[in-house]
């Protein structure tokens, strides 16, 4: 990776501060349950139980059974590396606020600004991949990654596969939701920790849908107003991608890292004027990545 400056000319002070396109939070998170300390792999253990409770007898009589189920989420590392010439700088609005001295490092606006940068860059790439990624360069294997998606058919059979009536719209969302809603097993129905995951182009649909019905809670975005659908929580994230929806329990969406931190927090800038004698300054992040479903069959995938 390089970094590179565009801009017209160098005419005067910039404005000290600098603005970026908004970049996508792993919003996703919120809504799942996240495994921390995986160093290698973690295996997930669920439980079924069938046929316990019998009527009491006088002697011991085993009854009943219970099935344990194994499965294994085994992050993948990634890492971002990046090489910034402080030459460049100096033909940038940097130069003002660079201390005397050719070897001076970077400004420390610029710094903070390139961390939180990179951190946002970050939060986005494991946005898109926990949905859409497939283990390939720069991506760890998502929910719904082609081929290897653990909500694809094939993949784990289990998992309950709701066809939509067509592409999303703002007239059609809410018979794809109904749809998608009567899927759901009656199991899990009703659940505090069940959802609806769409993304944030489906979510408008369903804003502009409930609107149009007249739901005068819909138009209050800013208070304390929650999406529900038919007694289910919808979960807007951005990764999803578009025309589909997946209703789970948030404690069967696993997310695995090392460390939760390591993936915002752990960016270092190395300066390497006095390693190597070179001019650029060295930026370095380094986490681990991943998901995995619990039990297939209270999931439900529209598509």
């Amino acid at each position: 990776m390089a970094f590179t400056v565009t801009q017209p000319n160098f005419n005067g002070k910039a404005s000290g501060y600098y603005i970026s396109a908004a970049l996508n939070d792993a919003k996703s998170l919120d809504y799942m349950t996240v495994l921390e300390n995986v160093k290698y792999k973690m295996n997930i253990q669920t439980m079924a139980g069938s046929g316990l409770v019998a009527d009491n007898i006088c002697n011991y009589t085993s009854a009943g059974n219970l099935a344990l189920q194994e499965k294994t989420i085994t992050p993948k590392s990634l890492m971002v590396n990046l090489d910034i010439c402080k030459e460049t700088l100096l033909t940038s609005y940097e130069a003002l606020q660079m201390k005397a001295g050719r070897t001076a490092g970077a400004p420390v606006s610029f710094e903070d600004y390139v961390i939180s940068y990179v951190g946002e860059i970050i939060a986005d790439s494991t946005e898109t991949s926990i949905w859409q990624g497939t283990g390939a360069a720069g991506n760890f294997n998502g929910f719904l990654g082609a081929a290897t998606g653990w909500l694809l058919p094939g993949v784990d059979g289990t998992v309950v596969q709701d066809a939509a009536s067509g592409a999303y719209t703002a007239g059609n969302i809410i018979a794809n939701l109904q749809s998608l809603s009567a899927a759901i097993p009656s199991a899990v129905y009703g659940k505090e920790d069940l959802h609806i995951y769409m993304n944030m182009k489906t979510y408008r649909f369903y804003i502009s849908a409930v609107s149009t019905l007249g739901y005068v809670n819909a138009y209050n975005m800013n208070g304390d107003y929650e999406p529900v659908f038919e007694g289910v929580k919808i979960a807007p994230v951005y990764g999803l991608p578009d025309n589909q929806m997946v209703a789970a329990l948030k404690g069967d969406l696993f997310f695995g890292t090392d460390l939760l931190s390591d993936s915002g927090s752990s960016i270092t800038l190395l300066d390497m004027a006095d390693k190597d004698g070179s001019d650029n300054i060295r930026l370095i992040a380094r986490y681990t990545a991943g998901t995995q479903t619990g039990i297939g069959a209270n999931i439900v995938r529209q598509s």
